[in-house]
Order: structure tokens, then sequence, then C-alpha cells
């Protein structure tokens, strides 16, 4: 028992003292203006979070903001301590030996940002509302471009706080107000997150429109965070799956699946449920392959029944998949398009019903498709006339008979059907091409290093000219 209590003592020294060490290494950031030092020490965060209790985020925070501030009077209100003595005896030691009464904005933002995280992990949701606003506060009067990384880590887990208590629609003015504000700033990083909580927050109440306006009237450049333009590139994808434009919405899912890490399987998962749909209702079928992903299968499993249904063509069988996984599809917010996807399945029955027969009445193609109208002779009809209209197959109607006639399908390869498959592989593969080559990393200011070295050597060859033509005046005066 003994041991037991000394080596749970020994992980929370080592805890406090890790966190002693992401804090120096955020002031030392904050004092050479490298950012990458800053981004290094919200990773190193991310490693140990899940083991952070409340007596060592009360032991850091003590010793980062000074017991008699104002900003750790705020946050210990949120941490109720255990019966930890050992680490109250440490916190007061570390006061003692390294006491650091005027810490810089950074290490201040990040002590929020370190019991905010701490409240959700502990499911105290309810006070991680109030310490994110208080957090988002005290942001206001921070202008600092090395609290930018930080700052978005508060944007994000500020939205996240009020959404875990449903309480979304509450922070859309003040989401607007920080988009603005770091617009103004030109904290770009800053307007890439708050763009995407925006966006978050529409489409988390349906407001697609108010959504796709904010869209197109928010400033445009370069993404700088790769986890942020996956997210932009999904609600991107979602606004136009809404808006009927499947083709975009398509490349934007594909894109966003493709570029996400592979750790965020969630977020991958949701990316192929919706590229799945908008696939279908284009007319697609996806191989087996995308359904057979690892990590994938169990949740995909709706989505391949239901694209097999739509492969099939067989209405009935449609119907059951959508009654069996009414839930799932509820949940994931594909209902909607659901329900779009029965004109494809009717067309895909017809298309192959016009593939097996040159010539059929359309009592038999209504009873085929299965088709529970009250006239379903007269459905039929304008169904197959919609779809000799749409080019979707190739036959004609003997109004007279009420037969169906169907064409001999010609070939392929006389059409401009393969020439437009490879231009579109082609067109594929040089978007690629141009991506990989934007996302190549350099040095930071190389160009302008090299740069001086050039202006170096010449400022050195003029003045060993100068010294040269100098020595030589001199002799001629002697």
């Amino acid at each position: 028992m003994l041991n037991f209590y000394l080596n749970d003592q020994l992980i929370k020294l080592l805890l406090v003292s890790e966190l002693k060490e992401i804090a120096s290494l955020i002031e030392t950031g904050a004092y050479a203006k490298e950012v990458r030092r800053i981004v290094r020490a919200v990773r190193r965060t991310v490693g140990i979070r899940r083991q952070l209790t409340a007596s060592v985020v009360s032991s850091f925070v003590s010793f980062a903001l000074g017991s008699g501030s104002e900003a750790y009077s705020r946050l210990s209100s949120y941490l109720h301590k255990e019966d930890d003595h050992d680490m109250d005896v440490d916190t007061a030691t570390s006061a003692v030996q390294t006491p650091n009464k005027h810490p810089v904005p950074e290490v201040e933002i990040y002590c929020y940002l370190l019991v905010l995280i701490f409240l959700i992990d502990q499911k105290r949701y309810d006070e991680a509302k109030a310490c994110s606003s208080a957090s988002i506060a005290r942001l206001k009067n921070i202008n600092r471009r090395t609290v930018d990384i930080l700052a978005s880590r508060l944007y994000f887990y500020y939205s996240y706080s009020y959404e875990l208590t449903n309480n979304l629609a509450e922070i859309r003015g003040d989401l607007l107000a920080l988009h603005r504000m770091a617009t103004l700033r030109r904290d770009e990083l800053g307007q890439e997150t708050l763009l995407n909580l925006l966006l978050r927050n529409y489409l988390h109440y349906n407001l697609y429109d108010q959504a796709e306006k904010l869209r197109s009237k928010a400033p445009r450049f370069e993404a700088h965070s790769n986890q942020q333009f996956c997210r932009y590139l999904f609600y991107l994808g979602k606004i136009r799956t809404i808006q009927l434009e499947y083709t975009d919405a398509k490349e934007s899912l594909l894109q966003a699946a493709r570029k996400a890490p592979v750790a965020a399987q969630g977020f991958r998962i949701q990316c192929n449920k919706w590229a799945i749909i908008v696939r279908l209702l284009l007319g697609e079928i996806p191989e087996r392959t995308v359904f057979m992903q690892k990590g994938m299968k169990k949740a995909l499993t709706p989505y391949f029944e239901l694209t097999n249904a739509v492969r099939i063509g067989d209405l009935e069988l449609f119907k059951s998949v959508a009654d069996k996984f009414s839930s799932t599809f509820s949940s994931d917010r594909t209902q909607n398009l659901i329900v779009r996807l029965r004109h494809n399945v009717i067309r895909t029955g017809l298309r192959n019903i016009s593939i097996s027969y040159s010539r059929i009445s359309l009592s038999d193609i209504a009873k085929k498709l299965r088709l529970d109208s009250p006239n379903p002779v007269a459905d039929a009809e304008s169904i197959v006339a919609k779809a000799i209209r749409d080019g979707a197959i190739d036959a004609t109607i003997d109004h007279a008979n009420g037969w169906m006639i169907s064409k001999e399908t010609g070939d392929v390869y006389s059409t401009n059907e393969p020439q437009f498959a490879f231009n579109t592989r082609i067109v594929f593969c040089l978007n690629m091409h141009n991506e990989a080559v934007k996302a190549l990393r350099f040095p930071p200011n190389s160009h302008k290093e090299k740069e001086s070295d050039e202006k170096r050597r010449e400022r050195q060859q003029q003045e060993q000219e100068i010294a040269k033509h100098m020595a030589e005046e001199d002799d001629d005066d002697f």
C-alpha cells in the first residue's frame, strides 16, 4: 500500500515537472517570438492530458501564476483539490524556489487552456463553460502573435463546451465578434478556426443558407493548419450536398477524408459516410474497398447495405434498409439525403430492365420496380419518359401498345465517354501534384538568408576594392 502511494506521488511530481518544462518552453518562445516552440508545447500537453488530476493542475497554476494573482484565484475556484497533502507541500516548495510573480501573457493563457481541458475531460461541462467564457474575456485584451496558437485552441474548446451543454446558439454573436477581431489583427489561424466554428454552429441548427453566405464573404487566404483545412472541406462538402451541387461536394468530401490524419478516425468515417451518399446521388457505385477500410467496417455497414440496394435497383430492399438503420441515418443527419436516393434506386432498376429486355410492357415495369402508387402504370410511364429525356436509358415508348422498346447498345468506344473518363483521371492527378508541391516545406526565410549572403560577399568585394584603391593612392602620394 505504501509503495502504491509513493508511486502515485512520484507520477504526480513528474507531471508537475513536465508542465513546468512546457511553461518554460512557452516563455522562451514568447521572448524569442518563435511560434514553433509554442506549437511544440501544445503537442506535449496533448500527450499528458489524460493523466492530469486536480492537484497536479492546481500545483502548476500556483507555480505559473503565483498564489496571489487574480488569474490564479479565478482558476483555482474551478479546481476542487483532493486529499493530496504532499502535493500542497510540493506546491509551496516550488513557489519558494522559483516564484513567478509576473508571467508572460502566453503562460497565463496556457493556464486557462489547461484548466479548461481538464474540466472537459472530467465532464464538468458547466464549469468548463464558465471557465471558457472567462478565458475569452481575458484573451480579448491580448494582441500578440505568439498567443495566436493558444488562442485558436481556446476558441475551439470555448465552442465545444457550449456544444456539450446544448447552448451553441448563445455564442454565435460572440464568435462573429471574435472572427471580426481576428481579421483586424491579421490573425489568420484564428480566422481559420473561428470560420470553421461558425460553420459548425450554423450547420448544427441546419442553417445552410447562412453558412454559405458567411463562407462566401469570409476573407480568403492560404490554409495554415491542415486540421482546420480538413474541417473546412468537410463543412463545404455538406453545404454543397444540401444545395444539390453533388460534383463539388464529392470532391470536397473525398479531399477532406484523404487529407485527414490517420488518428482522426471518427472524422474520416463521417467524411466517408457523406461521400458515399453523394456518390450514390451522382449515380456512382462506390468500390467495396471503401467499406472495408481498417477500423471503418462496422461504422459503414448501414451504408454498405444501402449501396447494395441502390446497385441492385430493388425499391423494396431499399425501403427495408432505410427503416432498419433509420436511427443511424438520423444521428448522422443523412436521413433527408437518403430520401432523395429513392429516385436513383428506381432509375437503376429501370436501367437494368432496359438492358435485360428489348421490349416490355409498362405494367410489367411497374411490377418489377414495385411501385406502390394508386396508378402504377401511369407512374411507370412518367418515370420511363423522364429517364429517356435525361439520357439514363436509350429507349422509346409505344404509347398505343403500352410498351417500352429498348434500343440496341452500341460500342461504348465509339462515343466520347472513354475520353471523358481519361480526362477526369488526368485532372485528378494534376490537382494532386499541384497540392503536393504547395505542401512542400522549406526552412523559414531561406531566400532572405541567401540574399543576405550574396549581399555580404558583394560588400566585402567592394571593401577590398576600395582598400586597394586607397593603398594605391597612398603609394602615389609618397
